[in-house]
């Protein structure tokens, strides 16, 4: 029998009796493993060998699991600090943190963990240990022990330590070859390597050569390193999609900075500067120079506008306005910075109704994290100028531009903005757990946002936001799934946004 040299080498290193598994049999061929792997599943095909699969789990302590294992986990130590300093009465939370010498986030896994656990309880602002707790006893501490030393751990105890982010586990595929009678007769009867090419080269075709020699045949079943390509992130793919679908509906995009003037983010839009939105809580400010590129004229008729209103009906907010505070940049909360430089006509010229803008870009705010809100976002904004606009045009522009994603079921709420009136907030239904969804912000501007613009007819504006669009169409119930560092790798790889 003739069979080409890496399979006549596998079979002469597997045995009949004992299983060798493809590191083993790697080894003792001194072969790469998926060269090894290639040959046993051929020589499996003809019968010669048989393969066994069985899947094993790896279990990893993740950096954070390391530095418990040595240094303690919080709880305990939370818990050894409140027994020192108090004896097993109640002490001030903040003189156990002290002597527990936990920081940061530590001290928050200590406390979520330690009533959990039964180490004790908080009341009133004080630490209370349970006497007769016995740390030493603690199965997470032993896992963790356990894993250094190369121990097996209990299955649900692993489960907490993995929901923990303690531990990582990886399933890998071991298989295991064993000569069949049939490899055994062949290796008696003698098997011989064939001389085979794996290439056909273009000396080859040249001299004639590639008619004498024999191919090696190509198993496409065989193993193969998985590669991933890079790839464009769905939210990109979404964001692609919304501008295809806009400039579809007669829209221009609009470009402009991420780091402006307050007077462009915030006051255009007659937000008085004494606006909670507008304190250090809720916005980014800049440690630069002030924005000195604004037309001074405009910032005359914002300012009066703040101060006295618009028209014989115009009253104004009656509050301070700073023209130092209005120049002070910072990362903008909202993409209306670019609608308001463009209806201003300092980005573009001046421009003449009808008109329609859109732009799909990063904006920042100082918002708690969790399943809907991040720091930093995509916001889909807009805006119609035309004359004779009504709420009507505007709701029915948002039942098209959803229907392009499949979403039908909008609803609006009225809504106080102080740019615009009327105003209403939009909200989807999720597909997953049918709960409603607010997805965006809308209305049509004051007179005293455009009277100071320069425009004289309507302007429909709204600001939607693309990562809610996003879990709409696709059922996600977390934002951070597909954004941030807790995202979903595997999610994000594999699912496309249909064109």
């Amino acid at each position: 029998m003739r069979l080409p040299e890496s399979q006549v080498a596998v079979l002469n290193a597997a045995s009949a009796t004992d299983e060798r598994t493809i590191a083993q049999l790697a080894e003792a061929t001194d072969l790469k493993p998926e060269t090894v792997t290639g040959a046993v599943f051929d020589l499996r095909d003809d019968g010669l060998v048989t393969v066994t699969e069985t899947v094993e789990e790896d279990v990893e302590l993740t950096d954070e699991g390391v530095e418990y294992a040595d240094d303690g986990l919080p709880e305990i130590r939370l818990y050894r600090a409140a027994m020192d300093v108090g004896g097993g009465d109640a002490v001030q939370m903040g003189q156990v943190i002290g002597a527990s010498s936990l920081g940061g986030p530590q001290v928050d896994i200590a406390l979520s963990n330690f009533a959990r656990k039964g180490y004790g309880h908080i009341d009133s602002g004080e630490l209370v240990p349970d006497a007769d707790a016995n740390p030493d006893a603690d199965e997470e501490a032993a896992a963790l022990s356990a894993l250094v030393a190369g121990e097996t751990v209990d299955t649900d105890v692993l489960d907490q330590l993995e929901s923990r982010n303690l531990v990582v586990r990886h399933e890998r595929t071991i298989r295991a070859v064993t000569l069949t009678d049939e490899g055994v007769t062949a290796l008696m009867e003698g098997v011989e390597a064939a001389e085979t090419v794996d290439r056909l080269t273009p000396e080859m075709l040249t001299s004639g050569e590639w008619e004498d020699v024999e191919f090696t045949e190509y198993n496409v079943e065989a193993d193969a390193p998985e590669v991933r390509g890079g790839k464009k992130h769905i939210l990109r793919q979404t964001a692609d999609r919304v501008k295809d679908v806009l400039v579809g509906m007669g829209f221009s995009e609009m470009e402009g900075p991420h780091a402006d003037a307050d007077f462009w983010i915030n006051d255009c839009l007659f937000m008085p500067q004494d606006h909670p939105a507008r304190t250090h809580w809720d916005r980014f400010a800049l440690d630069v120079p002030p924005m000195e590129d604004i037309p001074e004229d405009l910032i005359d008729r914002v300012r009066s506008s703040h101060l006295n209103g618009v028209g014989d009906d115009g009253d104004g907010y009656h509050s301070p306005w700073s023209e130092d505070f209005a120049r002070a940049v910072a990362l903008r909360g909202h993409t209306t910075s670019l609608s308001m430089r463009y209806l201003s006509g300092h980005e573009v010229g001046e421009l003449e109704p009808p008109q329609r803008y859109f732009s799909v870009e990063k904006v920042y705010r100082n918002d708690t994290l969790d399943p809907t809100h991040l720091l930093e976002f995509y916001q889909i904004e807009g805006w119609v100028m035309a004359e004779d606009l009504s709420v009507r045009d505007l709701m029915g522009t948002f039942e098209e531009f959803y229907s392009h994603f499949g979403i039908t079921d909008i609803q609006f709420k009225p809504h106080y903005n102080p740019y615009t009136e009327p105003s209403f907030e939009l909200f989807g239904r999720h597909p997953e757990t049918n709960e409603l969804i607010e997805i965006g912000n809308s209305g049509m501007f004051r007179e005293e946002v455009l009277r100071p613009l320069g425009v004289e007819c309507d302007v429909m504006a709204w600001g939607l936001a693309l990562e809610r669009l996003l879990m709409l169409m696709y059922g996600f119930d977390d934002i951070r799934d597909v954004h941030g560092t807790l995202c979903d790798l595997d999610l994000l790889r594999e699912t496309e946004v249909l064109r």
